[in-house]
């Protein structure tokens, strides 16, 4: 019998004394978790580095990634215990998203403003 999928929301904070490389490290680290459990990643979103709002681990800022995707209810808890472990991971949060939720992040790509190629420019002259 298949398990159902459902979609989430996933948010973390890595430390911020890390390279750009080790970032991106850890960000494919996070998808592998996930794609590895038979899950599906809709979307990454990375905010970059942020002040967060209060300190954690004597640390002011973190480097804050979002990610959706479809899975399995398992793979959250072995994205999370996964979390746990990693020690450049300072925060995470992970939330099933219901209709309402999955309505309005449709409505919002939807009504995301879409990247338009420049032009080249034609012959002023003429």
């Amino acid at each position: 019998m298949a398990a159902t999928k459902n979609m989430y929301e996933f948010t973390y904070i890595i430390t911020p004394v890390l390279t750009e490389e080790q970032i991106k490290d850890t960000v494919k680290k996070v998808k592998k978790v996930v794609e590895n459990g038979g899950g599906n990643i809709i979307e990454v979103d990375e905010w970059g580095s942020r002040r967060l709002a209060y300190q954690i681990n004597k640390k002011r800022n973190g480097y804050y990634v979002n990610m959706y995707f479809e899975a399995p209810g398992e793979i959250v808890i072995r994205l999370e215990r996964a979390m746990e472990i990693d020690d450049n991971i300072l925060r995470y949060l992970t939330l099933r998203m219901d209709k309402k939720m999955i309505q309005h992040y449709q409505t919002r790509k939807s009504k995301a403003p879409a990247v338009v190629e420049p032009q080249p420019a034609a012959d002023a002259a003429n």
